[in-house]
């Protein structure tokens, strides 16, 4: 093997190579229609193009696969971080719409406190349910993202709470630094998030829960505390998420507010190359793999795809990607590329000396060089018996 061939080879074998080149190619796709998709430009201090709406649209996506990746990390999963985006931005709007003057900072603060609150109360008890009662995680989130849904209507009382308060705006539509400020405050999560599980022996400690849990009980480590932990900061990811989702808008949707996130961000974990048996995880993988399929949905209205058949083309797309990171489909794929599979005719029998194939005899009683096929023992008992 040539040494370009072994560098590509070890390239193509990098966890995150295969996650930026699809969104490399997502992104170069939307130029056939979009000439000026790439196009940055500066208004009144801010930042604009289609780039920025991708990032601005992708943080609460971000903030949820990042939460989850570190639930499947320790071999489990969170399916309740809709609802827990729901009930944080439900209380966040319930209390700034009973403010005298909604724009109070004051107010507004503590309405961010009381929803991140409560969000990771529901993240401990997800953990509680998963590591003290020893319940399955699937069906313990699930039982949260059912009655946690029922929760966030009840807060709201089934209506849409609609808020004017200029500071909470700030969260989900306002800017700083030139770029969205719910850009920067995923960027500081998810470097908060990094710097502790990459730069410590946090991480290392989730990995082995997750990879081989009697290991690591035995080895000492206190994997139920880790578990709760893991829980807990999902909650905090989701609830900040439901800030950012609700502040956009402006308002608290019990019924609609992340709904069906869990799946994009599962989806987006497994993109990112982590995966769902726990152990090994890649956080910057989680990022790429929401990005991607936040620029998966802006491709689809870009390139016209019709509104019927949008989840059609989307599931399409998410299989072509799943295919093209999976090593064995790609050394299948390597291997009829070569030919190496019908070549030479049909296999050789197992237990058949070398140079025989099916249905053929390498005795060469008739002596002219060529192998024989082997009798029907039907036909060798009615020569034998005439």
């Amino acid at each position: 093997m040539s040494d370009a061939r072994r560098q590509l080879t070890a390239l193509t074998r990098q966890r995150l190579f295969w996650p930026v080149l699809i969104l490399t190619a997502l992104l170069l796709s939307n130029l056939f229609f979009t000439p000026g998709f790439f196009s940055i430009e500066m208004r009144n201090g801010h930042l604009y193009g289609s780039l920025i709406d991708i990032l601005r649209a992708s943080t609460p996506l971000i903030l949820v696969a990042v939460g989850m990746t570190v639930v499947i990390a320790t071999g489990g999963i969170d399916l309740s971080v809709g609802s827990v985006m729901a009930i944080s931005g439900a209380i966040a709007c319930l209390h700034i719409s009973g403010l005298t003057d909604q724009n109070s900072v004051a107010g507004m603060l503590l309405a961010v406190a009381m929803a991140l609150g409560l969000s990771l109360l529901l993240g401990l008890w997800n953990g509680a349910l998963v590591s003290l009662i020893g319940i399955q995680p699937i069906i313990a989130t699930l039982i949260l993202m059912v009655a946690g849904r029922g929760l966030a209507q009840l807060i709201t009382d089934g209506q849409i709470i609609n808020v004017n308060s200029a500071p909470y705006k700030v969260i989900g539509a306002g800017y700083a630094l030139t770029l969205p400020v719910s850009v920067l405050i995923v960027a500081g999560v998810v470097t908060a998030a990094a710097l502790l599980i990459r730069r410590s022996a946090l991480g290392m400690l989730v990995e082995s829960v997750g990879g081989n849990p009697t290991a690591s009980r035995l080895a000492g480590i206190r994997a139920r505390q880790l578990v709760i932990l893991a829980y807990v900061f999902t909650g905090l990811c989701a609830g900040i998420a439901g800030l950012i989702f609700s502040s956009n808008v402006s308002s608290a949707d019990g019924n609609n507010a992340g709904n069906l996130i869990e799946l994009d961000a599962i989806l987006a974990v497994v993109i990112g190359g982590t995966a769902l048996t726990g152990g090994r995880f890649s956080l910057a993988g989680s990022v790429l793999g929401a990005v991607i399929i936040k620029s998966l949905d802006i491709t689809i209205y870009t390139i016209g795809i019709p509104s019927e058949a949008t989840l059609l083309f989307k599931a399409l797309v998410v299989i072509v990607l799943c295919l093209a990171q999976s090593p064995a489909f790609r050394a299948r794929i390597s291997g009829l590329g070569r030919g190496g599979a019908g070549r030479g005719g049909p296999p050789r029998p197992p237990g058949s000396p070398p140079g025989q194939r099916g249905g053929e005899s390498t005795d060469d009683s008739t002596g002219d060089g060529q192998p024989q096929q082997v009798e029907p023992a039907a036909r060798k008992a009615a020569e034998a018996q005439a």
